[in-house]
């Protein structure tokens, strides 16, 4: 198979075209967009600025990725979109570059999901094998990791992360960092930890005795007694060779520009350090 063109769409001579790449029609590439071996753009797709879209990666019609990032600081820097390998962007998703306030980068991983109308903002960071469900909205300089899930309609402040493996409930505000393999539902920027994503743990192999050691570490960092960075402390000892849960050690001592999301009976505005 060679790379077509629909004589419809308008591709600029200068965009760098891999093999077996599909444009169909109404589609317009920018002169500075790299588009890898099998991209295919269905319809009405329009890629602009300093974009590369990774190999096998399909996007559908109205999906709008590369132009200008939607923030009132942005001067024209020379900023990028990277988005991996064997994504799906589906109907009218939007994906924006980045900004000099954020290193000028934003950067989707490989294998993920983005249902019709999802939103990447300036300088977001999203990981692997990630899904966002419609009408999810990512604000700007997010952290997302790798494998996870955000539910239809959610909305997630600027500068929250959300850590492996974790899950956002539809229709939820987070405004407060998710640790990895957490659960988070709320409405209203009130979304609050409810447990572990054990069905996503179940789906991607992780056996009994690793979930039982994550809910033990759980519920011992959100006890009441004690301060936030005490019982990261207390876990750590107790589980001093156990790297899943170092994982979420390690998430909440990097700390971050959020708050860490913590269950209802926990104090929110708790900080590890």
């Amino acid at each position: 198979m060679t790379t077509t063109i629909h004589p419809g769409s308008v591709v600029d001579p200068a965009a760098r075209l891999g093999r077996d790449v599909r444009i169909g029609p109404f589609c317009s590439v920018g002169p500075d967009v790299v588009l890898g071996d099998g991209v295919e753009l269905k319809s009405h797709v329009a890629i602009a600025g300093r974009t590369t879209v990774g190999a096998g990666t399909r996007i559908f019609p109205f999906a709008s990725l590369g132009h200008e990032p939607q923030d009132l600081k942005f001067k024209g820097e020379a900023s990028r979109l990277e988005i991996g390998a064997h994504c799906t962007i589906r109907e009218g998703v939007t994906m924006n570059p980045g900004t000099e306030g954020g290193g000028l980068l934003t950067k989707v991983g490989d294998h993920c999901t983005f249902l019709a109308y999802s939103h990447v903002a300036h300088d977001c960071i999203v990981g692997n094998h990630v899904v966002f469900s419609n009408n999810v909205m990512l604000a700007g300089h997010c952290r997302v990791g790798d494998f996870v899930i955000i539910g239809g309609g959610a909305g997630v402040h600027q500068f929250v992360r959300i850590g492996h493996h974790a899950f956002v409930g539809a229709m939820s505000g987070i405004a407060n960092d998710v640790i990895p393999y957490g659960m988070a539902v709320g409405e209203s920027r009130q979304a609050q930890l409810s447990g572990l994503n054990i069905i996503g743990l179940k789906r991607r192999g992780f056996n009994l005795d690793q979930v039982h050691d994550l809910r033990r570490a759980y519920r011992l960092l959100f006890a009441p007694e004690g301060t936030l960075k005490e019982r990261v402390e207390d876990v750590a000892a107790e589980f001093d060779a156990h790297p899943l849960i170092h994982e979420v050690l390690d998430f909440i001592r990097e700390g971050g520009d959020r708050s860490i999301c913590t269950p209802r009976e926990v104090r929110t505005g708790e900080q590890a350090g």
